[in-house]
């Protein structure tokens, strides 16, 4: 799409990931003008910086975006076998050339503020001008590592799950692993094969049963969520943070490994400290400690909280008129952090930037 010299647009999508690509399906059908401004040097978005191991919880066909179901595995006929990383970006990328999408890559956008009835947004490539704003760029880029007493006195090494990319330079180690999700299970079965691990998670992790894949998980989390909107009370059921046992995992718990201890209370120069007063050393610490909303350039909006989090009423702000947010997990829509949750957040918020445009301006330029 040929964009007007001006930077003018109906709408500006940040992020190019699987949220932004998303609602850019969606923005199509509308006729308004539209572009997606992604950081990212190429498709795929959070996915790119997954570990080299990384796979899906569901099948391909249970793992789609609107529009285009995920191809299976190359060579695979088994529609149970989960799809990898690579294959999770090849898609990302074969889908927004498919719907020919707007996108333009590497845009750092570095700010938005209020303007008039709409929003000035500053990138590194000039600015744009816009009556509406979707941020859609998830928390990959924001990883949280906990304020631990003694976390600066560690001269190991130290890294985020999202810097991980496979267990080569660990053979051999004592390692520490925190944090009980997903993340951390799988990292600690990887690396327990070729080092001494540790896991702490704050709680006891709860693991779902070996026949319950994302599929089935997401299928149950659904029935909940209906019925928490008729005001029922729904039965016991897994929830999208449980540890999925993947294959690997699996393999794990039959060496032995997939148990998890409580917090230490500081980190020393070598190591830890238990909460009896016990130091234990490690070589390296790897934390599966989660994320926070990567909304950084919103805050000249003055609405931002502590966490990055803005007030919502499903996906559109509150507080900021013509502001919308998918992609960000419960706090944004059921289950919109997930390649087949996000859909259902996607079409609703093209439909409410549509019908708030209407009332603003006619279209800037139509879309093909």
């Amino acid at each position: 799409m040929n964009q007007p010299s001006s930077k003018e647009i109906d709408i500006v999508v940040i992020g190019g990931g699987q949220s932004g690509l998303a609602v850019g399906y969606f923005l199509r059908r509308t006729g308004r003008s539209f572009v997606i401004l992604d950081a990212g040097p190429a498709p795929g978005g959070a996915w790119n910086q997954g570990w080299d191991s990384l796979r899906l919880f569901s099948p391909a066909e249970a793992s789609s975006l609107p529009g285009w179901p995920m191809p299976r595995p190359t060579g695979s006929n088994d529609s149970g076998e989960f799809p990898g990383r690579q294959q999770v970006v090849d898609y990302l990328a074969a889908y927004e050339a498919r719907y020919k999408l707007p996108i333009q890559r590497p845009v750092l956008v570095e700010r938005v503020s209020a303007s008039g009835n709409g929003y000035k947004i500053k990138t590194d490539q000039g600015t744009w001008q816009t009556n509406a704003v979707v941020s859609t760029t998830g928390t990959a880029s924001h990883p949280v590592i906990p304020s631990y007493p003694g976390l600066t006195d560690y001269t190991g090494l130290q890294l985020h799950s999202v810097n991980y990319r496979s267990p080569d330079g660990f053979a051999g180690q004592r390692v520490l692993i925190v944090g009980g999700g997903n993340s951390g299970a799988q990292l600690l079965a990887e690396v327990s094969r070729v080092a001494q691990t540790v896991w702490v998670t704050l709680t006891e992790p709860t693991f779902l049963p070996d026949d319950v894949d994302g599929r089935v998980l997401f299928s149950r989390a659904s029935e909940r969520y209906q019925t928490l909107q008729t005001g029922e009370t729904p039965a016991p059921t897994g929830n999208l943070g449980d540890i999925v046992m993947v294959p690997p995992v699996r393999e794990a718990r039959s060496r032995g490994v997939l148990h998890s201890v409580r917090p230490f209370t500081r980190l020393t120069q070598t190591g830890i400290q238990w909460a009896d007063g016990r130091s234990e050393a490690f070589d390296a610490i790897i934390w599966c400690t989660g994320f926070r909303p990567a909304t950084d350039y919103l805050r000249p909006l003055g609405i931002l909280d502590a966490q990055g989090r803005i007030a919502t009423e499903g996906t559109k702000a509150t507080q900021s008129p013509g502001l919308w947010l998918v992609g960000y997990g419960a706090w944004t829509g059921f289950a919109s952090a997930t390649l087949i949750g996000v859909g259902r957040s996607a079409r609703a918020t093209a439909d409410e930037i549509n019908t708030y445009l209407n009332q603003l301006t006619p279209a800037l330029i139509t879309h093909d």
